[in-house]
């Protein structure tokens, strides 16, 4: 072991009280520790909101959207072209179209989604979202129901259905105004609906103002014909999005549209990256305070330690070793101080969510209200590069700090520090 290394560590204890580390030190390895470990879990938190929104998103919804200027007629000979596009799995028609749907007990707006049970269930989540029912009835078309004497069936969000007041098996009514060119046209249809199915996705927005019927129902209903709105596709990769959207454009040609789910959601994920980027700035202000706490730590023990500076300087020291004595002390504390928050950190940010049930249970509020957040918990997700750069950043700031101290150090004049002694 070099002298300097012994030294500087010697130089973390306190003088009085050589057992335990001294009470300055203690503050400035703690606010290193405070700061990365704050750092680690809000990243770790916003990581999780971005992935938790993401998948719940696509849980329904598909990859890539193939709409056109007008409802597209050939929808079945565009699902056979999509599917030879490279990295193209799966396909499916929908009809999309905003409607009111009403009850005894109340009525709301809502999104209608047309869809071919069989091709959608393939490519989306839905039917393992559901809470009461299945997709299945909803095959059931307006003659064969009327034959029946039932109703063609219709799947809403669990937070729709308590707007409405309804469970699976009872009747809603579905009301719609048909436009051309934006004006509205005729008077509204109203059609009876049976609730066959009720989901919980997670999203507000999708559990409120989602329902799903057929697309056979869908076409007859908004007087659609055989058309429908657009084509849902599934790709391989979803970050390949783009690549793919090339890809179909050059096989269906430029009257179509496709739309990427990155395009659909651009704005509430640049927001959810612009904040993640922002609460990293900020929360590296943390460990800029306590790299503060490292210089005066070290100032004071340049001062304190003035006469064994000089010393050493008189039995040969050179001033490079003198700077690397307290660089190496500030070095240490900032190492372990990261240590420390790294492992709290990623301890916490890994039990995030028991956490948080139990602080909601001991002051019996709800951290997350589903109504006003897009999710109803606090997911986590620990990436190990966003840990990476947060402990690479902690050193660097915990280095830097050292630089001015330990250099002041290395200029101190042996003589001045012995002529009082």
């Amino acid at each position: 072991m070099s002298y300097e290394f012994f030294i500087g560590l010697r130089y973390l204890r306190s003088k009085r009280k050589p057992t335990f580390v001294s009470v300055i030190t203690f503050i400035s390895v703690l606010g290193i520790t405070v700061g990365v470990m704050a750092l680690i879990i809000v990243l770790s938190v916003m990581s999780g909101f971005e992935k938790d929104i993401r998948d719940k998103i696509l849980g329904i919804n598909a990859h890539i959207v193939v709409l056109k200027y007008g409802n597209i007629e050939e929808y079945r000979e565009l699902g056979e072209k999509l599917k030879g596009v490279e990295e193209v799995r799966a396909t499916t028609p929908f009809v999309y179209r905003q409607a009111m749907v009403s009850t005894p007990y109340g009525a709301t707006g809502v999104v209608v989604r047309g869809i071919e049970v069989e091709s959608f269930d393939r490519i989306t989540e839905l039917s393992k979202k559901m809470t009461q029912g299945g997709l299945e009835a909803l095959e059931t078309g307006f003659r064969e129901a009327a034959q029946k004497g039932t109703l063609p069936g219709i799947v809403i969000g669990n937070e729709l259905a308590k707007t409405l007041g309804v469970w699976v098996g009872d009747g809603v009514n579905l009301i719609t105004v048909l436009e051309e060119e934006g004006i509205v046209t005729g008077t509204p249809r109203i059609a009876k609906f049976q609730v066959v199915g009720i989901f919980d996705v997670g999203m507000y927005d999708y559990d409120s103002g989602l329902a799903f019927i057929s697309l056979e129902n869908a076409q007859r209903l908004f007087r659609m014909g055989k058309t429908v709105t657009g084509m849902e596709v599934e790709i391989e990769d979803i970050y390949r999005a783009d690549t793919v959207k090339e890809r179909i454009l050059s096989v269906i040609g430029r009257d179509y549209r496709p739309v990427t789910w990155m395009e659909m959601n651009r704005n509430l994920f640049s927001a959810l990256r612009l904040e993640k980027t922002a609460m990293f700035i900020i929360l590296t202000l943390i460990i800029l305070v306590a790299a503060l706490n490292i210089i005066s730590t070290l100032i004071m023990v340049v001062m304190e330690k003035g006469k064994e500076i000089a010393i050493l300087k008189s039995m040969g020291a050179t001033s490079s070793g003198i700077m690397r004595i307290f660089m190496i002390q500030g070095t240490v504390i900032g190492m372990v101080g990261t240590f420390l928050g790294t492992v709290l950190g990623v301890v916490c940010a890994l039990n995030l969510e028991p956490i948080v049930a139990s602080i909601e249970r001991m002051f019996n509020f709800k951290l997350l209200p589903p109504s006003v957040y897009y999710i109803d918990r606090l997911p986590s997700q620990v990436e190990s590069s966003v840990v990476v750069v947060i402990v690479v950043v902690s050193l660097a700031i915990s280095f830097l700090a050292t630089l001015y101290p330990s250099w002041k150090a290395s200029r101190l004049d042996p003589v001045e520090g012995l002529r009082y002694e």
